[in-house]
């Protein structure tokens, strides 16, 4: 609804106004106090917007600086709307992760759908083509009806927007827990290239130059959608309109942005995401130094008397904010007039460093960019360690109760975390632009650098449970088996993002969480030489009070210096030698097994030691590079048991035979860190066990789709049909999807 009587400055003073926009007392005052007047009612949307959590980062920015950002490979860092990085050959690899949880738990197609196209913008506004799709998503049981239909319609609104844009889903992870519940993490990640001399930056620069607007119209639709996305899920208050995405527009919007990057006529170019036509608007003004006055007038509308306050706040779908250079307006308007894409001149670059806003004739705000984007106020909020780690720490490590050992495997297939998530990766367009190596159901996803012999490789990772008992150690574990992902598919991990998801930053003990995991997180990209080059940062996810648990995901980009380098985890060919890399101990805290068993997670996270496993991922890497490898998989969620059946489920009619020492329970379905399951032909198993330090043989590829797994004096432990465990593992999640309840 048009907002057509707004309130005077002083009345939103008196009234508090600025509360309801997410603005606290303080962050009012300390607005006036900086504009050296009472800010209007459009001027106080605009504060609102861009110190919200969702924008300014404000009490996540000094965790933020922890973070290693600089590397060899780093040609972009953050700050921009993708990080960069060089792959050779004067090529760049441009990727972004980012949140769309708060529009996903209210209307999870839409919500999801536009996560995707929002990505995949941040990627070509760099200069980037977009290449892959790669998702991390979040969901409470399966049993639960509304969590059913926020998974069902999330996936639907990913695969809809990303198979109609024509970009591959190659990669991602689905996870399962009752803390998710109403409550799902949708993280979207998009992989782009580019040549170095087609990057990109969002600037407004250069006194005289011209603000143009280009993409879909602008309407009513996202209006605060930041700062919804600042504060805890509530459904008793009133929502704001989600905005609705339109990938036909998109696709065209894309090109054109991409032909336009090969225009000399182009100084910067910025997506119109998070706070709409504020955020691009004040950061291209601000990161350049300059100022931006525009005139709303001429703003492209879909919806009639629309408002500055609605239109600057506005977060309609498909939209790009771009600077020209002076006199070549027309060229450039023209050239999205040909892709059927809306472009007006709604501005220029001024050299007074404001942002100003005109509408019917009057300067409707005028606040310095800097004040909007590098001024917002910075907290460094409480931080206390709950009473829960001391105590799950004190907790001595033992075994689940199993009796039946293959009865357990059978439902640790089950289990929607671990069980196949084809029904999930089927809706997708795995194989679009036909540069896919390695689609989903891999370690990673694969795609192909036209023109070359490499690949770029691509996962994302995040137990949560482990960063639930111990936060600092399970930042290390959530880089640590991302890069194992790419180094089992033949890929050399160079850098990574992130998408930080935890609940209320002012509650000391989710705080804590996040200050520990970005100190795990941070030695472990130290220790494996992967910097992180952007991310983002999702608070208060919550529902009534209630935390989640604390989400770092992180998306790790790698290179696969040769194509034939490339590995999967499937069996290749019965008489190869199976080994495992790596010790296993008894370490169940968070476990697969320890949720099924104990219907709860406890005790201390599995430990991991970042030079072990900087060791293990070179040396197998190296091997892999060698062509001593067969396959390869690490060992996660549900332990060794499920990693081999994996491997047999990846293979053409074959079995394995192996044998296993101590503990049944510790050696099938322990989580120890730093392992993995590799196949090697029996003609390079002596160069194998000489590279490899710490490789153990147990047993051997056969011909037969039997599963045997032996006790050290020769008892058998589990047996079966790679069938009835595949049946298993396959159907799990279609089963609760049609399940009543």
């Amino acid at each position: 609804m048009s907002i057509n009587h707004e309130p005077t400055g002083e009345q939103v003073k008196e009234n508090r106004l600025y509360l309801q926009m997410g603005m606290t007392d303080a962050e009012y005052e300390r607005a006036v106090e900086k504009l050296g007047r009472t800010p209007n009612y459009v001027e106080v949307g605009l504060f609102s917007a861009m110190w919200s959590e969702h924008c300014s980062y404000k009490s996540s920015k000094s965790v933020l600086r922890k973070f290693p950002t600089e590397g060899a490979r780093v040609l972009q860092g953050p700050g921009e709307g993708a990080g960069i990085v060089d792959i050779g050959d004067n090529q760049a690899a441009v990727f972004k992760m980012e949140s769309h949880n708060s529009p996903s738990a209210i209307e999870p197609f839409i919500g999801a759908a536009t996560g995707a196209g929002g990505i995949l913008r941040d990627v070509f506004s760099m200069g980037a083509r977009p290449v892959a799709l790669v998702n991390s998503l979040r969901f409470g049981d399966l049993t639960d009806p509304r969590d059913r239909f926020l998974f069902e319609e999330a996936v639907a609104g990913i695969a809809s927007y990303g198979n109609t844009m024509g970009i591959p889903t190659v990669a991602g992870e689905v996870q399962f827990d009752q803390c998710y519940s109403k409550r799902p993490l949708v993280n979207a990640m998009a992989v782009g290239l580019l040549n170095h001399e087609d990057i990109q930056k969002g600037v407004a620069a250069g006194v005289g130059n011209t603000v143009i607007y280009a993409g879909a119209t602008t309407g009513r639709d996202g209006i605060h959608g930041a700062t919804m996305s600042s504060s805890e899920l509530s459904t008793e208050e009133e929502l704001p309109v989600m905005q609705a995405g339109d990938p036909f527009i998109e696709k065209l919007l894309m090109d054109a942005c991409l032909d336009l990057v090969k225009s000399d006529a182009l100084i910067g170019i910025q997506d119109m995401g998070a706070a709409g036509l504020t955020s691009s608007a004040a950061e291209m003004a601000s990161k350049a130094g300059y100022g931006v006055e525009l005139n709303l007038d001429n703003v492209p509308q879909r919806e009639e008397n629309m408002t500055a306050y609605e239109m600057m706040l506005s977060e309609s779908q498909e939209r790009m904010l771009i600077v020209v250079k002076k006199g070549r307006e027309e060229e450039v308007i023209a050239l999205f007039t040909r892709y059927g894409i809306t472009a007006a001149e709604i501005g220029h670059v001024t050299d007074d460093k404001m942002l100003r806003l005109l509408h019917k004739g009057e300067v409707v705000a005028e606040i310095l960019a800097d004040l909007l984007a590098e001024d917002a106020p910075s907290y460094q909020k409480e931080s206390k360690e709950p009473a829960s780690f001391a105590e799950n720490q004190a907790i001595e490590n033992k075994e689940p109760q199993v009796t039946d050992l293959k009865a357990t495997l059978l439902d640790l297939l089950q289990r929607p975390t671990i069980a196949s998530k084809e029904w999930v990766y089927n809706q997708f367009d795995t194989g679009a632009r036909t540069n896919t190596v390695l689609a989903p159901g891999a370690s990673a996803g694969v795609i192909r650098v036209k023109g070359t012999n490499k690949g770029i490789a691509m996962t994302a990772d995040c137990n949560s449970r482990f960063i639930y008992l111990d936060p600092e150690t399970g930042g290390k574990i959530a880089v640590a088996e991302a890069a194992r992902n790419l180094v089992c598919a033949g890929a050399e991990p160079i850098a990574l993002t992130d998408c930080l998801n935890f609940g209320s930053p002012d509650k000391p003990e989710v705080f804590w969480q996040l200050e520990k995991s970005a100190d795990g997180i941070s030695e472990a990209c130290r220790k494996l030489n992967a910097p992180v080059i952007g991310g983002n940062v999702s608070l208060s996810n919550e529902v009534n009070g209630v935390p989640i648990y604390p989400t770092p995901t992180i998306g790790l980009v790698g290179i696969v210096h040769d194509l034939k380098q490339v590995t999967t985890p499937g069996f290749k060919q019965a008489g190869d030698a199976i080994y495992v890399i790596g010790q296993t101990a008894t370490e169940f805290g968070g476990s697969e097994l320890q949720q099924m068993v104990e219907g709860k997670i406890f005790g201390k996270s599995p430990a991991i030691d970042l030079d072990v496993e900087a060791t293990r991922q070179k040396q197998l890497l190296e091997a892999i590079q060698a062509g001593m490898i067969q396959s390869a998989d690490d060992l996660s969620e549900g332990g060794f048991a499920v990693a081999l059946c994996e491997g047999a489920f990846g293979s053409q009619g074959l079995g394995a035979d192996v044998t296993v020492e101590g503990s049944a329970i510790t050696a099938l379905f322990s989580e120890t860190q730093s392992r993995f399951l590799v196949t090697v032909n029996a003609d390079q198993v002596a160069a194998f066990e000489k590279h490899v330090e710490d490789a153990v043989k147990i047993g051997t590829v056969t011909d037969g789709e039997e599963l045997v797994i032996k006790g050290a004096e020769g008892t058998v432990l589990v047996e079966g049909t790679v069938e009835e465990f595949h049946a298993a593992w396959k159907g799990a999640i279609a089963c609760l999807l049609n399940s009543e309840g």
